[in-house]
């Protein structure tokens, strides 16, 4: 791999997650130690050394939960926001975790950190070191992303029942709180974050196009 250690070598931006970080804090920070607790996030520290280690220019993002519209071209996984909306429209109670937490980011917020990444390496930034959390404003549990959509959409917010995760065999160990300080991208790239709410309204939004 030495042609990417190499001066000149493009530029590698690398999605990872914020499953890399154990979960036993809020608001973890870029600086703060791995520790996944299971296969996907250790399996996402392990890349995130191999790139170090082998790419002399790079930016690794480390993503919370993606939410925002369709694609163009539709993706057969059903999205985070779109399974909530559809589980709440039937009217069922249907149970969510109180005490799993994340930073959900705005697709589109993602795309404007890449952008960002790409035309501060156009402009001459070559030796690029960089990683980022890439996570929304807000910290929310399963139980919070659920009242913002039963709220938007104007569902009996009755039906949503908060449980542990603990009380869900899930076959997998999950973090309980991965929330992100994303100080870092908004002060170095300039991003400004949109609100989990305005968010999931702008998901909607775009749905009734």
């Amino acid at each position: 791999m030495s042609t990417f250690s190499d001066a000149g070598a493009p530029l590698l931006i690398h999605l990872s997650t914020d499953q890399v970080y154990e979960g036993v804090k809020s608001f973890y920070e870029e600086d703060d130690e791995t520790d996944a607790v299971n296969m996907y996030g250790k399996s996402k520290v392990m890349a995130e050394n191999y790139i170090r280690s082998n790419y002399s220019s790079y930016a690794i993002l480390r993503s919370s939960i993606i939410y925002g519209p369709h694609s163009v071209i539709p993706v057969e996984k059903t999205l985070p926001i779109q399974w909530i909306d559809s589980a709440l429209s039937s009217g069922k109670e249907i149970e969510f975790f109180h005490d799993e937490f994340r930073c959900p980011v705005y697709v589109k917020d993602v795309v404007n950190v890449i952008l960002s990444l790409i035309r501060k390496w156009n402009s001459g930034d070559k030796c690029m070191q960089m990683l980022l959390n890439v996570g929304g404003p807000d910290r929310v549990s399963r139980v919070q992303m659920a009242e913002v959509v039963s709220q938007l959409r104007g569902y009996d917010s009755s039906t949503i029942k908060s449980v542990s995760a603990a009380s869900v065999n899930r076959g997998v160990a999950s973090p309980a709180d991965i929330s992100m300080d994303v100080s870092k991208v908004v002060k170095l790239l300039g991003i400004n974050l949109t609100p989990f709410k305005d968010g999931v309204q702008l998901t909607f939004e775009s749905q009734q196009h």
